[in-house]
């Protein structure tokens, strides 16, 4: 079995004569979650959707447990799932109904047993027969990590999966994946701008800017390394002065 879930080698995206991801090559390892930062418009939904098939690459090279997606895109996205506050679930259907009719598209065996561990796990039993439209935000987002892992992805991505959360609510969703990360055999690409749950959660991270790879590393270490105090005076820098850390 491969060490890396996920392989990306030389990536690009172009519209037009606008370069969106330009030449980004990173992996993400088993057991891992890694952060994938940078300020808006630097590329991070971009190169999500081309892990997802959602887009094209102009060029370069996808591999999701050792399958390119460019000749086996089903295959490799059977061992994938997403999650994001901004793709919420059908609000008219249940809990229950969400996660059987995506259980049924991904073909998961003994779904109700599935339906129902999931359930417990996300703390989700009393609100099984709610329409999803009527759950808070919080319970939204538990159920949607259900949905995401109905199918025991090896690859989780997760676009701002706290985004709107109250820091309760936010700080277990964090507690939660970083368990069933260590605990499973995948891996974790985990976008955010809140910087606390980045250094809480992460294991590496990479910084985006102008669609290119600037910074990697730790990110409990990796400010020191470039002269700032903290994870967010980082990102502000990244944000503003890119070409200030690439000289250094």
């Amino acid at each position: 079995m491969s060490r890396s879930v996920l392989t990306i080698s030389n990536l690009r995206k172009e519209y037009g004569a606008t370069l969106a991801v330009d030449d980004v090559s990173f992996s993400v390892e088993r057991n891992e979650i890694v952060g994938l930062l940078g300020p808006n418009g630097a590329g991070k939904t971009t190169t999500i959707n081309m892990i997802l098939g959602v887009l094209e690459p102009s060029s370069g090279n996808i591999q999701i447990e050792g399958i390119d997606i460019a000749t086996g895109r089903l295959q490799a996205l059977e061992r994938t799932n997403f999650a994001a506050v901004y793709a919420p679930l059908p609000g008219n259907l249940t809990v229950w109904q969400n996660l059987r009719v995506f259980g049924l598209m991904y073909g998961v065996k003994n779904l109700s047993d599935r339906i129902e561990t999931l359930l417990a796990q996300f703390d989700l039993r009393e609100f099984r027969d709610m329409k999803c439209g009527v759950l808070s935000s919080g319970e939204q987002t538990r159920v949607c990590l259900a949905k995401a892992m109905l199918n025991r992805p090896n690859l989780l991505l997760l676009d701002e999966p706290t985004a709107s959360l109250d820091p309760a609510t936010a700080r277990e969703i964090r507690m939660k994946i970083r368990e069933l990360t260590a605990r499973g055999s995948g891996g974790v690409l985990w976008t955010s701008h809140n910087m606390y749950e980045v250094e809480a959660v992460c294991d590496r991270v990479l910084f985006l800017s102008h669609g290119k790879i600037l910074l990697e590393g730790d990110p409990r270490t990796l400010p020191r390394e470039h002269g700032k105090q903290t994870l967010e005076d980082l990102f502000i820098t990244v944000a503003r002065e890119p070409l200030a850390l690439e000289r250094d």
